[in-house]
């Protein structure tokens, strides 16, 4: 009886990629890689002489355990979905759009000209002007890397990020240069937003909660159920399809591009105008990076991604909390997310690949 052999030289194992997953096993594994997670943690934290269930349920009551924290943990949450839904819709076309923090910073940029000089318009116009021009920012900064992509085939990924920093320089050149503000003293800072300039605050979080909500179920239909979405998903599978199927396969990746830009800027002026009331080289903060995380964990669901970046809030929010009450210090609470979100990637790999050995015969 004839029995299968390894072929010298042949691997022992291969990677092979799994098309479509059970939404049973989805939901066991992302619980297993939840648990698996915290079990790491909590031994990292028990090496520090703390005991984890102590910790966790401070963290928790950092992020969510009194209305001023609630607020907090929301506002981290606001650009954190925006940007992931921009992230989104770049990543469901294969076009891989490292760039949101840029086109985020752009957007903050546009947005914060009106606010600096034009701050006497009436305040609904104002608020208006600053959304729309964000989004035209962000999304002209979107279509640059789109165009040489589409026109010239180029590597979006170096070009998106190295636009990052483009976007970052300007953010300090402003607050150094033509923007500073006089009355600083010397120190380079840019100005205050005049309160006309200023987003409100329902519920003692600035507006762009509510956009963050509604542009989730927005997305989600546009993806879904749209004709450029249905577009979007075809390109992503593969562009030959998609030109035999009669589409304009550049005009996709500029369509999209502009949109996954515009959100982004968008998430700028929120940050600007909500959260920080002035144009800081810290407008992004990161944001957009970790983003590119919760969208990929999200699986590119907008819905998921509502979920994901509360979970990613909470451990921002509660790792400074403990960071505070049990003297952990800041190295050691990013080690712990960090730890936790190993896990969590981790774990996705299993849910996008299987492990195939090669048996060798006798």
């Amino acid at each position: 009886m004839l029995k299968s052999r390894r072929i010298k030289g042949e691997p022992l194992f291969k990677i092979q990629r799994i098309e479509e997953e059970s939404p049973t096993k989805s939901f066991i594994v992302r619980v297993l890689a939840v648990l698996a997670a915290l079990t790491a943690g909590g031994f990292f934290l028990s090496l520090l002489g703390h005991n984890p269930l102590v910790i966790y349920q401070a963290m928790f009551k950092g992020s969510f355990g009194s209305v001023m924290s609630t607020q907090g943990t929301v506002k981290i949450v606001v650009p954190l979905v925006i940007n992931a839904l921009a992230v989104s819709l770049a990543f469901k076309m294969r076009f891989w759009n490292i760039g949101t923090e840029g086109q985020m910073i752009v957007g903050a940029i546009a947005a914060s000209y009106f606010a600096l000089f034009k701050g006497n318009w009436p305040h609904f116009l104002l608020i208006s002007t600053m959304a729309l021009v964000s989004i035209i920012a962000g999304g002209l900064y979107g279509l640059i890397p789109a165009y040489f992509k589409a026109r010239f085939s180029t590597n979006e990924t170096l070009l998106t990020l190295m636009a990052n920093y483009i976007a970052l320089y300007a953010v300090q050149y402003l607050k150094e240069g033509p923007w500073k503000d006089p009355g600083a003293k010397g120190f380079p800072q840019i100005a205050r937003f005049a309160q006309n300039a200023r987003l409100s605050m329902p519920l003692g979080v600035h507006f762009g909660w509510i956009i963050a909500l509604l542009a989730v179920p927005l997305v989600y239909i546009y993806l879904r159920y749209s004709k450029q979405g249905y577009e979007i998903a075809v390109v992503g599978e593969s562009e030959k399809t998609a030109t035999y199927a009669g589409m304009s396969v550049p005009k996709v990746i500029m369509r999209t591009m502009f949109l996954s830009g515009g959100l982004a800027g968008l998430a700028g002026m929120l940050q600007a105008s909500g959260a920080d009331r002035t144009l800081t080289d810290t407008v992004a903060g990161g944001v957009g990076f970790t983003a590119i995380i919760v969208a990929w964990l999200a699986n590119l669901n907008p819905a998921a991604v509502l979920l994901v970046s509360f979970l990613f809030a909470l451990l921002e929010k509660g790792g400074g909390y403990i960071q505070s009450m049990f003297k952990i210090s800041a190295s050691a609470a990013d080690v712990l997310q960090g730890i936790i979100l190993f896990f969590v990637l981790a774990f996705e790999f299993f849910l996008r690949y299987r492990i195939i050995i090669n048996k060798k015969g006798d």
